[in-house]
């Protein structure tokens, strides 16, 4: 049953969902039609295109005619995803920023989940969810569970990044002033900063399908951002005054080790792996 929204004419939406798009003309059009169809439509569609050079602008345009809540922007040149997903913050009037990529597919009723759960918990800043790691054709691949509890995300959020970014919802006055800063790892350090706001959630519900091809970030740049991870840990205890406890501290330092000595295909896979078991132990 689709919920309704309580005031159709309100300029403020509830729900912006800011999607940063770079040459998607392959999965852009399902993408925004997966927000489009929510149960839930007292939403607005912010679609940044970050100077595409496919026909990715074109889609959007059309897409934007059929459904006057997308709101499309396009940057003149190339800014990469910190500045065109803090510019499509700027422009958002929602009470939540729901996160979304343009090659991935929200469950349908995905985003009226995550509303029910924030407007009940209060305290709650962040809430994610399971998802579905899908090949580029959307067919599963894996099902892929984060931790659930407040208690239990902190306890891995020194180990792992503990929210899939595409599927989560944040209370917008939460987030601090040019909320993301950190390119390829923008999403790890927010977290780290939410948590010193208010309190994380992940529903146990499926809210994603995550879209892995060939020049998605997760493969073409996975090296690079292990690297970043170990930097914004490090910052979290320097800046933001986070204390790692002994365990943390211990695979910090091996993580280290195995970026060093270790093959990225092999580091990859067994990250993968740890983090599944780890999950489902939770």
């Amino acid at each position: 049953m689709k919920l309704k929204a309580k005031n159709k004419l309100s300029l403020r939406p509830l729900v912006s969902v800011v999607i940063p798009v770079f040459n998607c003309e392959k999965y852009i059009e399902v993408a925004i039609n997966s927000i489009s169809d929510q149960t839930y439509d007292n939403l607005e569609i912010i679609v940044v295109d970050d100077g595409s050079s496919d026909s990715t602008w074109d889609i959007v345009c059309k897409l934007a005619e059929k459904d006057k809540r997308i709101k499309q922007y396009k940057n003149k040149k190339n800014l990469k995803i910190v500045k065109t997903l803090n510019f499509g913050i700027t422009k958002s009037h929602g009470k939540y920023i729901a996160r979304m990529d343009g090659d991935d597919f929200r469950i349908p009723d995905s985003i009226e989940k995550q509303v029910n759960y924030l407007e009940k918990h209060k305290d709650v800043v962040i809430v994610g969810g399971a998802i579905d790691v899908c090949d580029e054709g959307l067919r599963v691949t894996n099902h892929r569970m984060f931790p659930i509890t407040d208690e239990q995300i902190r306890a891995k959020l020194f180990r792992y990044s503990p929210f899939a970014h595409p599927a989560v919802m944040m209370r917008k006055d939460a987030l601090p002033n040019d909320a993301y800063s950190i390119n390829w790892i923008e999403d790890y350090d927010l977290y780290f900063r939410l948590g010193k706001v208010g309190k994380f959630a992940n529903l146990p519900a499926n809210v994603l399908k995550l879209r892995i091809h060939p020049v998605s970030v997760s493969r073409s740049r996975a090296s690079y951002q292990e690297y970043l991870m170990l930097y914004v840990r490090l910052k979290a205890v320097f800046e933001y005054g986070y204390v790692m406890t002994s365990g943390d501290k211990l695979y910090f330092a091996t993580q280290l080790v195995s970026k060093l000595l270790m093959p990225v295909k092999f580091r990859f896979w067994l990250y993968n792996k740890i983090r599944s078991i780890g999950a489902r132990a939770k």
